[in-house]
């Protein structure tokens, strides 16, 4: 029997007692829960008091016939889902035609075969049992929409919030902050060389700090305008995104001796401007965290790939590069140098916000250029992650889908 989610019952309704009890008999026999009536009135008072899930109905009745019966069932929203099988002797091609018009599901013909009933009343079941499970999966759906929606409202209003966060850190923060750098200045300037040592040293620590926390608001700046204040994505040829870079960095890059080398790069679709800002991230992380011993030794690429699963980047066996870049393709860019490296401990830390793992004294920085990072990969419908080791180097991957071709 199949297993209905709502608990029901099968309502017979024929004028013949014999009919009734044999098939009543039958169904019970297979498990169904059944309900009798003699006549369409006494079907009615039943469905009033209980819904069936089922109803077997015959057509040759006094006052309501079969026909007249469904044809009411039909025109009531309450009722109007029922499947409703006729029994009946009449076997010509018109009845079963107008059993049909009427709102029938099936029509079975007396004398009937009581496989035959229980098979249809099986069938017919189990579509009210699969309806039944479309409609719950529907109103599932439809409370997921509303989470969704509201999800929607609050990373709006969080957006906003991040928006007037930016307006008050721009103007609010920056203002009061730049006065003090000014009067520090002056101040270092006016009274340089009358002052002892240790009162110089405070003054330089004083700017020093102030330094730190321009670039602070800076950072937090770049970060709350990511997504609120990113160009439209057009087609942007990564090379030209690294030449920018180097360029920035030249007076780093020269100072440390570094060797930077760069496969070519593809052109994807992207806000050039965020795309700069990504490598040059990762570079001057790369620069910073290097060897003293040793100069740093950068190394920039790109490969194609198919689009896999986000948790399974690290482990995933990659296939061959297909030829031309399709809808389930991605772009893979690595930066790897050969610096200090990281502990796997910390692979999943560094992306945080004001994380940091040195001192401000050791590596100067604020802790969110990483963040800044993996918010615009993600902002491009990508995954960023790293590989790392002690003393050996580190290497950053992040993926960006591949531009469709024609």
């Amino acid at each position: 029997m199949t297993n209905l989610k709502t608990p029901g019952y099968v309502l017979i309704v024929d004028d013949q007692p014999n009919n009734l009890r044999l098939l009543s008999t039958t169904l019970s026999e297979a498990g169904y829960k059944v309900r009798n009536a003699i006549s369409a009135k006494m079907a009615l008072m039943g469905i009033e008091k209980a819904l069936p899930q089922l109803i077997l109905l015959d057509i040759m009745m006094p006052q309501m016939d079969g026909y007249q019966l469904c044809q009411h069932l039909k025109s009531d929203e309450r009722t109007q889902h029922i499947p409703v099988i006729f029994l009946s002797a009449l076997d010509n091609e018109w009845d079963k035609v107008k059993a049909f018009e009427v709102g029938g599901s099936d029509y079975i013909t007396k004398p009937f075969h009581v496989q035959e009933v229980l098979s249809r009343v099986k069938n017919q079941l189990t579509i009210v049992c699969q309806q039944q499970q479309i409609v719950e999966q529907n109103w599932q759906l439809q409370q997921q929409n509303q989470q969704l929606q509201q999800l929607n409202g609050d990373l709006i209003r969080s957006n906003q919030d991040l928006e007037e966060f930016a307006r008050i850190a721009s103007h609010d923060l920056r203002s009061p902050l730049q006065t003090m750098k000014a009067f520090g200045q002056l101040f270092c300037q006016k009274y340089q060389g009358l002052l002892d040592d240790k009162a110089d040293h405070y003054m330089n620590r004083i700017l020093e700090a102030g330094d730190r926390m321009e670039k602070l608001i800076q950072d937090l700046l770049n970060y709350s305008r990511v997504e609120t204040q990113g160009a439209e994505f057009e087609s942007t040829d990564c090379n030209q995104v690294i030449e920018s870079v180097l360029a920035n960095l030249d007076s780093v890059i020269q100072q440390r001796g570094a060797v930077i080398t760069c496969k070519h790069l593809p052109i994807v679709m992207a806000d050039g401007i965020q795309l700069v800002q990504l490598f040059q991230n990762l570079i001057s992380n790369a620069l910073k965290f290097c060897s003293p011993e040793v100069a740093p030794e950068i190394k920039i690429a790109a490969e194609l790939r198919q689009k896999i699963s986000p948790s399974s980047y690290e482990s995933a066996i990659v296939p061959p590069i297909p030829p031309e870049p399709t809808e389930f393709n991605e772009w893979v860019f690595r930066v790897q140098d050969n610096g200090i490296g990281i502990e796997s401990a910390y692979f999943e830390r560094i992306f945080k916000v004001f994380q940091r793992l040195h001192t401000n004294e050791e590596y100067p920085g604020t802790g969110i250029g990483l963040s800044i990072c993996q918010k615009i990969v993600e902002h491009h419908d990508g995954q960023i992650w790293v590989e790392s080791s002690l003393g050996v180097g580190t290497t950053f991957y992040f993926t960006i889908p591949a531009l469709l071709t024609s």
